[in-house]
């Protein structure tokens, strides 16, 4: 192996990360590195999708006759790996936050993951209604298996599904490691802290941005490229933008969002709507409305005439 010279290297590096940890106010980590595996979260997934669906995504030589077996063993190790993660990012939090009583994480950890346990069975039917929910919504899909062992909008639902429960169990940042490992394999990008009812359907996927404060109602469907963000981000008094503000669309029941759409801040899409692909909207939309790019780009522009009138 041929010798680089890296001493000056190795130097600037180390003198960049004491910067760094200075500004951010990070402390020394005397324990080794204590956040929560990237890594070890995905083994977590991996195991708690065959849990909830052993004889499609669990092992290929399962059969039925031993599916409890296995359920109870991998969800067992799941447990176990995710109770792990979930001690560190608490530690984590009682270095960076002293709301956090450091003698009660080992405690927190195994109630929470219990609790988590619990909530299974409710995410595997809620799951069964979005898979359902794609199957009759497309008339490209073959079978219910098609749509759970193929397609990328069920596969960012079980990761959001289970991300959400996290997020609800006080463990956003374990969530948003679950939820980014789906935006990276689909390129679906949903904040764990969305609230996305029964029977949801994202067709096709790409590009499709959901964000933290956003509620879908039930059997809500959305194509590729829709957008359901924030309009402005309030600031503090430093400038910084503020956290937890609900600050994106609320999506009633039975909603059709079709492919380009962007619907930014706190507004309200009646039931029974169908948005229009490529639309633009920043206002609330009725019960059964059907919204055009034209009927979006003459309502912006009464608007406009009405507040010039105004004004």
């Amino acid at each position: 192996m041929a010798a680089f010279d890296i001493d000056d290297v190795v130097t600037s590096l180390h003198a960049a990360r004491v910067r760094w940890r200075e500004r951010q106010r990070r402390f020394l980590e005397p324990g080794g590195r204590d956040l929560p595996s990237r890594e070890r979260l995905a083994d977590v997934v991996g195991l708690l999708k065959g849990v909830l669906f052993p004889m499609r995504l669990g092992p290929l030589e399962l059969h039925q006759q031993g599916e409890n077996y296995y359920v109870g063993h991998a969800l067992a190790s799941a447990l176990n790996g995710l109770a792990e993660q979930v001690r560190l990012e608490w530690r984590y939090k009682d270095r960076h936050d002293t709301d956090i009583d450091a003698t009660l994480v080992e405690e927190r950890a195994h109630v929470a993951v219990q609790e988590f346990a619990r909530r299974l069975p409710q995410i595997r039917e809620l799951l069964d209604c979005d898979v359902l929910a794609a199957y009759q919504g497309d008339p490209a899909a073959g079978s219910v298996d098609e749509v759970l062992l193929c397609y990328p909008g069920i596969l960012a639902m079980i990761h959001h599904r289970l991300a959400h429960e996290l997020y609800r169990l006080e463990l956003p940042l374990l969530a948003r490691i679950i939820a980014e490992q789906a935006h990276s394999e689909t390129g679906i990008d949903i904040h764990p802290g969305a609230q996305i009812g029964a029977g949801f359907f994202i067709d096709h996927g790409t590009g499709v941005v959901i964000g933290e404060t956003a509620i879908l109602g039930q059997r809500v469907r959305v194509y590729q490229a829709v957008t359901l963000g924030a309009k402005r981000f309030p600031a503090d008094d430093d400038g910084n933008p503020r956290k937890g503000l609900a600050r994106h669309p609320i999506v009633e029941d039975n909603v059709v969002i079709y492919a380009g759409a962007t619907i930014l801040g706190r507004v309200t899409i009646g039931q029974g709507s169908v948005i229009g692909g490529n639309v633009w909207l920043t206002q609330d939309v009725p019960p059964y409305s059907n919204i055009t790019q034209a009927k979006s780009r003459s309502e912006a522009g009464a608007s406009s005439r009405d507040e010039s009138d105004r004004l």
